[in-house]
């Protein structure tokens, strides 16, 4: 089971902050793509992967970092200063 945070605009096209995900995935690729297949609203918020960052284990990280041993996933959009 991993843990998967959304944030922001994420959060509100999902419907959720967080949810278990049990998952065979190797990358972070990969677990968009099983999400993806769940529901048209997860589908919805990853159609455009340039308008996202991931973090995990609270690393930055690009899309196909791996999952192994993960304990955390979260799927925000880029910050801007202010």
């Amino acid at each position: 089971m991993i843990d998967v945070l959304y944030f922001a605009w994420v959060r509100e096209r999902i419907g959720l902050p967080r949810e278990q995900v049990e998952t065979q995935a190797a990358t972070v690729a990969d677990l968009i793509d099983e999400l993806k297949a769940r529901e048209e609203r997860y589908a919805f918020a990853f159609e455009d992967l340039s308008a996202l960052r991931v973090a995990v284990d609270q690393e930055l990280v690009d899309f196909d970092a791996p999952l192994n041993g993960v304990r955390e996933v979260a799927f925000f959009p880029p910050m801007t200063g202010g």
